[in-house]
């Protein structure tokens, strides 16, 4: 029988389970570059933080999956993640996402399944905020939970702009034929 080549499939399962906390400045840094957290103090960035899950993904693992319940917000803290979207058997790629970007927002304000897959492109560090972990910390620090949402909230709306001007060029290009 002919030796065949041993396949390897990484998974980072396992390393998710025993992952060490991302570097608490690394984090820090990006958290405050972000709109949503960048005027907390210290003190609650600090608490914010504690709450935090980590992730390591591998190239090319989905991080989640179009149909998935949403269930937190994810923060890319270093690599690549491509947003898809799936349609009578197309992918169509959404965004290109890297380090500071965050995606899954909605899901801390509603309860709906994801509109889209996340798949990480090369190995990439996620920090994630599980929306039962926001909601404590909005309950306990009221101030500093609606200025998150507020941010929060604010993303989307430019994103919805975006996207409705990106709709009514394509609107009007159509019409034009």
């Amino acid at each position: 029988m002919e030796n065949q080549p041993e396949v390897i499939i990484k998974s980072s399962f396992w390393q998710n389970l025993f992952k060490t906390p991302t570097e608490k400045n690394d984090l820090e840094e990006v958290l405050k570059s972000m709109p949503p957290f960048k005027n907390l103090k210290s003190h609650h960035l600090k608490l914010l933080i504690k709450v935090i899950h980590n992730r390591v993904y591998a190239a090319n693992e989905h991080i989640f999956f179009q149909g998935d319940p949403g269930i937190g917000l994810y923060i890319i803290v270093d690599g690549e993640v491509l947003i898809t979207r799936e349609e009578e058997h197309h992918r169509f790629d959404l965004a290109l996402l890297n380090r500071g970007d965050f995606f899954g927002e909605i899901a801390l304000l509603d309860e709906e399944k994801r509109s889209a897959s996340a798949i990480a492109l090369k190995e990439t560090q996620i920090a994630v905020i599980f929306k039962p972990d926001l909601d404590e910390f909005v309950e306990k620090f009221p101030k500093e939970g609606i200025n998150i949402l507020r941010g929060i909230s604010q993303i989307i709306a430019t994103r919805l702009r975006n996207l409705n001007q990106d709709y009514f060029v394509l609107y009007n290009i159509n019409r034009k034929k």
